[in-house]
């Protein structure tokens, strides 16, 4: 029996990993296989370079941590500055390449792992998936999250890569795929709020994301479940003004999504019998 954890992406909504991880360690559950998508991606390769218990201070640390701040904290005006030099992004991603770097320690290449990790990015040139599961981690981490619009494209080997989410935001078929039979699914909430007909140009690209987020997740669901024992943790909710089109800054909030995804994911994993 091959177990493995899917981490899905969400942005800052992705401190529920935390909490899940917690629960899943507690109860005794180990993975055999990660595997990532976005911050998914930062948060598993924590999870395949260190998997028990103290990987779940380690991320805690670090999405306390000033780095985590600085990723997408600068100023509005040095945003427009570099927006205005590049023409394609507002943020510098040195910050988020050392929060990268810090949450996985000294281990630098996929071979250094504990336990096999994949992520999935989105290749411009090829307009498809890949996924990285050998080589330098670091880039490939943060090739996966490497968000349109807010970050450059990460360039690995002359091919520029950008956020797994476009392509895979919840990679659960992959999983399987690689010989998974037992998958914990750690997704961040999205796929299970309501979606309505856009009524402003902000809502348009965010529900047409959506579609295409949660179409692919329940396809693979469904196909998996035939294969494989899957396990959807909850997350505890989403947090008022979660909506709005800011959130993905929201860093005040992570303690309150950690505890709250920690405590429903304990109550799921006792009534489970884990």
């Amino acid at each position: 029996m091959t177990v493995a954890f899917v981490l899905g992406g969400g942005g800052v909504r992705g401190a529920v990993h935390v909490g899940m991880l917690q629960a899943l360690f507690e109860a005794g559950v180990r993975p055999g296989l990660v595997v990532g998508t976005s911050v998914g991606a930062i948060n598993g390769a924590a999870v395949a370079a260190d998997p028990g218990l103290s990987v779940v201070d380690r991320l805690g640390d670090a999405w306390a941590s000033p780095t985590a701040n600085e990723v997408y904290g600068e100023p509005w005006y040095r945003q427009l500055g570099r927006l205005a030099r590049s023409r394609t992004h507002l943020y510098d991603p040195a910050a988020l390449r050392r929060l990268i770097a810090g949450t996985v320690g000294e281990r630098t290449t996929f071979e250094d792992l504990q336990v096999p990790l994949v992520v999935a990015a989105a290749s411009i040139e090829r307009a498809s998936e890949h996924w990285f599961d050998s080589g330098p981690l670091v880039d490939a981490v943060l090739a996966s999250a490497s968000v349109p619009g807010a970050l450059p494209p990460t360039e690995i080997d002359g091919e520029h890569f950008v956020d797994g989410g476009m392509v895979n935001s919840i990679p659960l078929g992959e999983a399987v795929r690689r010989g998974a039979t037992t998958v914990y699914v750690l997704q961040v909430g999205r796929v299970e709020e309501p979606l309505a007909v856009p009524s402003k140009p902000s809502d348009v690209a965010r529900v047409s994301f959506e579609i295409a987020r949660r179409h692919r997740y329940f396809r693979e669901l469904e196909e998996a479940r035939r294969v494989a024992t899957v396990h959807v943790l909850p997350t505890g909710g989403s947090l008022p003004g979660d909506e709005r089109l800011g959130a993905f800054r929201r860093l005040d909030a992570t303690q309150r999504r950690i505890a709250r995804s920690h405590a429903a994911a304990r109550d799921y994993l006792v009534e489970l019998g884990a």
